[in-house]
């Protein structure tokens, strides 16, 4: 009993091992990390705005709240200064006939306010700069050039980040597992994908890379080679009408990678199938792009998806998503090349089959004939 459970937790253990070791999740994100770049990091200070926006909301929330609070509390400091070398502060017991660079400034918490108000143009009117201060002029209409640059840019970086097209990618769902079966006569590898949203994606184009490790002629080994798999959709290939679920295929012929793959063989295999949904959002007209990806154990040889779309008595469409990745088993040939050789034994049929043996010998008619 004890080498039982034993056995099937070390079979746990490597199938789940198996599952980690994909290059793209189901959600779309990509598991690869880079080790020992030479570039310095500052490369990545130059694109400042990328940076920002692949921040992770945390970290961009802080960067967002410090970037003010640093502004007004910098500049603070700055009209502290002013005050204190113009000596318009209360210690300096300033005469009657005193006019200060910025009326009452009392102490580095007023500056602050001063600062604060005058960076986000609050204007409350207690506080205002005298024409007696040229520095005080100056750092005015530094500060408020400056705070209208930050302003820009955090609120333009916070808003790209809320309309980035990702967020629009998250409501294109693939199904969970990718079907083997015939289509059309075909041996086909097919996968379901269906738009949350009723608003369409605009020049949609589906297409897909096989994952795999292979060895080349000279010897060499080349990990994540990448194989081109044509999907085909009965709409067409291009400019999808996205507005119900599709069903993509993948027709499995001689020049398909997955020919000499059999029912039998395939979860001996080590692939990774990644399947890519570009368009254009019609609201905001940015582009986007939907990936997910299937292993071997992902991929089920003789079985088709269950309908899912139905039409009500109200004459409206309904798709239900229950049956989105529900499969249904069916009759398929065990491999691509079985079919193959059937499909040319009957076309040989319909032909017929030409006798070496036989021999056409000609006779010559004579007539018996007397006159």
């Amino acid at each position: 009993m004890f080498s039982y459970l034993r056995k099937r937790f070390s079979r746990h253990l490597r199938e789940r091992s198996r599952r980690r070791a994909r290059l793209v999740s189901k959600d779309g994100r990509c598991n690869i990390e880079f080790g020992n770049v030479e570039q310095s990091r500052f490369v990545f200070l130059i694109d400042i705005w990328t940076t920002i926006l692949d921040l992770r909301w945390r970290y961009k929330m802080t960067i967002f709240i410090s970037a003010f609070l640093g502004s007004w509390f910098l500049f603070g400091l700055l009209w502290y200064v002013v005050a204190y070398i113009h000596k318009d502060l209360p210690e300096f017991n300033p005469s009657i006939n005193h006019t200060p660079c910025v009326e009452n400034i009392n102490g580095l918490t007023s500056a602050f306010l001063f600062s604060l108000e005058t960076q986000v143009t609050i204007g409350y009117g207690f506080r205002c700069v005298t024409e007696q201060c040229a520095t005080a002029i100056f750092l005015l209409i530094f500060q408020s050039i400056l705070g209208v640059i930050i302003n820009s840019f955090m609120c333009g970086a916070i808003l790209a980040k809320i309309s980035r097209s990702k967020n629009r990618a998250k409501t294109i769902t693939f199904s969970k597992n990718a079907v083997i079966s015939k289509r059309g006569g075909k041996l086909c590898l097919l996968i379901r994908v269906a738009n949350l949203r009723k608003s369409l994606l605009i020049g949609s184009h589906i297409y897909g890379k096989l994952l795999k490790t292979t060895i080349t002629p000279e010897g060499e080994t080349i990990i994540l080679d990448q194989v081109n798999i044509e999907f085909i959709v009965d709409a067409g290939n291009e400019n999808l009408f996205f507005i119900s679920p599709l069903t993509i295929y993948h027709i499995i012929d001689k020049n398909s990678p997955f020919f000499h793959m059999a029912a039998e063989t395939i979860l001996q295999q080590d692939f990774e199938l990644v399947v890519f949904l570009d368009g254009t959002v019609e609201a905001t007209s940015a582009t986007c792009q939907v990936r997910t990806s299937y292993i071997p154990e992902e991929v089920l040889w003789g079985y088709r998806f269950a309908p899912i779309v139905s039409k009500t008595k109200e004459g409206k469409y309904r798709v239900d998503f229950q049956n989105f990745s529900k499969t249904v088993a069916v009759e398929t040939p065990h491999c691509a090349f079985c079919l193959h050789n059937e499909r040319e034994a009957k076309a040989k049929e319909k032909k017929g089959f030409d006798n070496p043996g036989f021999v056409l010998s000609e006779v010559n008619e004579t007539s018996d004939t007397k006159m």
